[in-house]
């Protein structure tokens, strides 16, 4: 704990050090040990945090450290190389029918056939029959790309195939897919550069581009003659997330930018090179070199990209083969023959009607076979129906059996990733500590603020008491209260002082009414309160005097301040409670605490083991 609250800082194990903080850690276990005498961890706010943060903190230890570790070594080297892929998509939704699943598995199979055959080229069958638009008028050419760009099982597929041949189906949450891989190269890094857009807006058609290919080459020439490139960043630019950059944009490696625009930027070699105009769909581009960052060792980025496999569709391998071992290892065991009665109950629920494809878990209370089991417990068929209808508020859309079997499979999914989480705190040291850590943290806020922050701003009695032993801390230096006017110019004070003077007992707020009417709603601003001149400087203090209104002064920004004054202070005077409740809270608070702590070490007498203390002296 020493050490952790050191920080960055080297840490100081000298006598007066240790003794010091030796006190402030008896002091923290004392609270911990009446938080928990108080049963603070069960009060339903504290415990639903602390189940929030459990389950947070589990995800980062409900995983394979081989696996994870494999995938992260295999992201790194699919860096080293650029694959240039093209495909084709069928779409299939993962709640399709069989029927629709099966369809949809033919489409692929016969497009992937004919263009392993020959009998057509991968780019027409594309253009004809792929569901991914983006990519059809393109052949399904998608590009470059390399580690974690894209969907895991779509990356395998470019990684896995010969440059030249065509992958077999596979399935994704979109569809059907097959890959083609069109060239590999060595992976380039990054690069930053800086640039100059004239836009071309489609809108402008033809004559649009030819305006704009006419200014950028008119730029192009301007940068030829010397003008520096930021002074025409800031001229003619029209990237509005870079302008103010100098033009300059974040690095980026393959697959981020248009084809056209990343191809010229890693073509430029030297730092300070600049390319000819560049056009893409969004107009011309003229790019500046800043730097190129070829790949970095791998320890040196391993951390940064296990964090990225952690949040990428392949951390779904590593948490899979931690399951395996955790069913593996507790006993798990399916009972699949169990499922089928629940879905001969559901296929019969009416499909039309208002209560279409409706069902009530209470009506499957009865039905008492294991569906599954785990540590010894096992799991009915009433528990999933119960589970079910939860997730699907009793209501079932798509094939009955298909519908089952994947809230068959997210219940196990729950149950054993549940069962996991609640032994964590026994099997991994350092999750308990974390957990222990931010329990003892969460109810000492709760104990402290009970105790002392809550405490004194609702304890009026107490503080009134507090105030009142010490208000002659509280104290205003020499001053006035009274009234400040600020106007808006020469003009709204002239009308302001004479409508003050001709209704001197006008209330505020109808002489702030009458004063900003609708032609001039900000023509003045109205302050009353106690100010102090050694603070107020507004005003000079010698042309301030009770019962009148100062002359006008005007202010730097256009502005006139006028003072009318009610009473004057030439002494030092008391504040009030109200006027120091910040300062008393606060103080009140502060004696609160030192009380509290008193308190405890009371009650939790400190016994210290000299020669071990003395032992981690150095």
């Amino acid at each position: 704990m020493y050490q952790k609250n050191s920080l960055n800082k080297k840490t100081d194990f000298s006598e007066p050090a240790l003794r010091e903080y030796l006190d402030l850690y008896s002091l923290f276990r004392m609270k911990v040990r009446e938080a928990e005498l108080q049963h603070m961890d069960t009060i339903s706010s504290i415990s639903t945090e602390l189940n929030s943060y459990r389950r947070q903190l589990a995800k980062n230890y409900l995983t394979d450290k081989e696996a994870r570790s494999k995938l992260t070594e295999e992201a790194y080297n699919r860096m080293k190389t650029e694959v240039h892929v093209a495909h084709i998509l069928i779409s299939c939704s993962p709640a399709a029918s069989a029927q629709d699943t099966a369809k949809a598995y033919a489409r692929i199979d016969s497009i992937y056939r004919a263009s392993t055959t020959g009998k057509a080229s991968f780019a027409a069958l594309a253009k004809e029959f792929t569901d991914d638009k983006g990519t059809r008028d393109a052949g399904g050419d998608i590009g470059y790309l390399t580690s974690l760009q894209t969907f895991y099982a779509v990356e395998n597929a470019a990684y896995n195939t010969k440059a030249g041949t065509i992958s077999k189906p596979f399935r994704t949450q979109f569809g059907y897919h097959i890959v083609k891989v069109l060239d590999t190269r060595p992976g380039r890094g990054e690069v930053q550069v800086a640039q100059i857009l004239i836009s071309a807006p489609k809108s402008k058609g033809e004559a649009g581009i030819a305006e704009a290919r006419t200014k950028a080459e008119m730029v192009e020439q301007q940068l030829k003659s010397g003008v520096p490139f930021d002074t025409l960043v800031t001229k003619y630019s029209d990237d509005k997330f870079s302008v103010n950059e100098h033009g300059v944009m974040p690095a980026f490696g393959v697959g981020r930018m248009t084809p056209a625009f990343e191809d010229a930027a890693f073509t430029l070699k030297n730092k300070g090179d600049i390319s000819a105009p560049i056009q893409t769909e969004y107009g011309f581009h003229i790019i500046k070199l800043i730097e190129k960052t070829p790949l970095k060792p791998f320890d040196s980025v391993k951390d940064a990209l296990q964090r990225r496999v952690d949040n990428d569709s392949r951390s779904e391998v590593a948490h899979e083969v931690f399951f395996n071992k955790i069913k593996q290892e507790n006993g798990f065991k399916e009972y699949p023959e169990n499922l089928q009665p629940l879905i001969d109950r559901l296929n019969a629920l009416p499909d039309t009607g208002k209560d279409a494809n409706t069902f009530r878990a209470q009506d499957f209370q009865k039905m008492s076979k294991p569906v599954f089991e785990i540590g010894k417990h096992q799991y009915l068929q009433s528990d999933l129906m119960n589970f079910a209808e939860t997730i699907t508020r009793g209501r079932l859309n798509g094939p009955k059996a298909a519908v089952v079997r994947d809230i068959y499979r997210i219940y196990v999914e729950r149950t054993v990733n549940d069962f996991e989480e609640n032994r964590l705190a026994d099997t991994n040291p350092d999750f308990k500590n974390l957990m222990e850590e931010y329990r003892n943290g969460i109810m000492l806020f709760e104990l402290t603020d009970r105790n002392v922050w809550s405490k004194a701003s609702r304890d009026s009695v107490g503080l009134k008491s507090f105030y009142a032993s010490h208000k002659d801390k509280y104290q205003w230096e020499p001053g006035f209260t009274g009234v400040v006017y600020k106007f808006k110019n020469e003009a709204a004070m002239k009308n302001g002082v004479k409508v003050i003077e001709a209704n001197k007992n006008m209330k505020e707020e109808d002489l702030y009414k009458k004063l900003n009417t609708e032609e001039t709603p900000d023509a003045v601003n109205i302050q009353r309160g106690h100010y102090e001149y050694s603070k107020f400087t507004d005003v000079p203090q010698s042309n301030l005097a009770k019962g009148k209104l100062s002359p006008a002064v005007k202010n730097s920004d256009g502005t006139y301040t006028v003072v009318k004054v009610d009473e004057a202070y030439a002494a030092p005077t008391t504040k009030s409670l109200e006027e120091a409740r910040g300062y008393a809270v606060a103080e009140y608070q502060d004696y609160l605490e030192k009380q509290w702590n008193t308190q405890l070490r009371a009650k939790y007498p400190v016994k210290v083991d000299e020669p071990v203390f003395k032992s981690m002296v150095k």
